[in-house]
């Protein structure tokens, strides 16, 4: 699967911080029907990202510290680790004995097509469009 679990809670934890309130990872949880632990684990790659800022203490929580108009798909995967390689000869560093051994590949040639496409379409959609379904005014 393309999209992980990871990755949705990902994109409901940016939906209830879009109003730019600063929200605890219990409210965000709650709200969002997000398990506790997969919250505080997803905050704190967002946080890593830049795309939440944290704030500790009696009165802590995280907000939002980007523009979802400014995010795609794509930078949001790649935050979230996410792997979006159609086939492993696709990942950076993959050595593949055919290749090697025939000198080139049809198959790696016609994915890594399809492999651009998808990097493409993916770059293509911001956070602000698939969550709300229009681009920020």
């Amino acid at each position: 699967m393309l999209i992980t679990r990871e990755t949705d809670y990902a994109l409901r934890v940016l939906r209830a911080l879009s109003e730019g309130e600063q929200l605890t990872a219990g409210d965000i949880s709650e709200q969002q029907m997000v398990p506790k632990p997969f919250a505080y684990k997803i905050i704190k790659k967002l946080s890593k990202a830049g795309f939440v800022r944290i704030t500790r203490g009696a009165d802590g929580g995280c907000r939002l510290a980007v523009g979802l108009d400014k995010v795609t798909l794509y930078d949001l995967m790649v935050a979230m680790e996410e792997d979006s390689a159609v086939i492993a000869c696709m990942e950076p560093g993959y050595s593949c004995p055919w290749r090697e051994a025939h000198g080139g590949c049809m198959v790696h040639c016609r994915l890594g097509l399809v492999q651009q496409r998808l990097h493409e379409e993916l770059r293509g959609h911001t956070l602000q469009e698939l969550i709300f379904g229009t681009a920020a005014e």
